[in-house]
């Protein structure tokens, strides 16, 4: 499921370098929940955009690309604009990941006005607290799960969260915080699907 084109590969060894093993399969993760839900519910979506968008995501979490000044969120959609620059996507394209990138912490994302971020909101939705898993099939999130293990990501996340919240009262990760995310990804049924 997982397209293979330049620019996915070189996104997966960017991620590779920066990301924990957790944060990686995590983004791993986003991508293939993703994809299998624009299948199932016959969502036309641009693989390799939606792919390096899933890869550079939670990228403004990291110590490298961690930004003072901006959200998470919005940091990593930088690092798309210029990975796809580097890339040799055309500028309009540039846009787009990094509105897929920024828009993936929206409650929703309108499925006609951007589907590759429609996508992601669901797809690291579920992954961090564990919203709508039904939507996808049992046997496939036993799949996933296996091949790409959570290895403790809930408290990591967390804990990026919540530095985030302290050093940006005014994020999008600060109001998840204030929101009780903590308590939704204690309570994510991934999880049960083993470490």
């Amino acid at each position: 499921m997982i397209p293979d084109t330049r620019a996915c590969r070189a996104a997966l060894e960017v991620a590779s370098a920066y990301c924990s093993p957790a944060l990686l399969n995590h983004s791993v993760r986003a991508y293939l929940w993703a994809a299998a839900y624009a299948s199932a519910h016959d969502i036309a979506f641009d693989p390799e955009l939606l792919y390096v968008s899933a890869m550079f995501h939670d990228l403004g979490l990291v110590k490298e690309f961690d930004s003072h000044t901006v959200p998470f969120e919005e940091a990593g959609g930088h690092v798309a604009w210029v990975f796809a620059a580097g890339a040799g996507w055309p500028v309009e394209r540039r846009v787009r990941a990094s509105e897929v990138v920024v828009r993936h912490m929206w409650d929703e994302v309108d499925v006609a006005m951007d589907p590759e971020a429609h996508l992601l909101v669901y797809s690291t939705s579920l992954d961090i607290s564990g919203r709508r898993p039904g939507a996808l099939p049992a046997d496939l999130r036993t799949e996933v799960l296996a091949r790409y293990p959570r290895l403790g990501l809930g408290e990591e996340f967390l804990a990026c969260f919540r530095d985030q919240a302290a050093r940006k009262p005014g994020s999008s990760a600060a109001a998840s915080v204030r929101q009780g995310i903590a308590a939704r990804i204690s309570a994510n049924p991934l999880d049960a699907y083993g470490a």
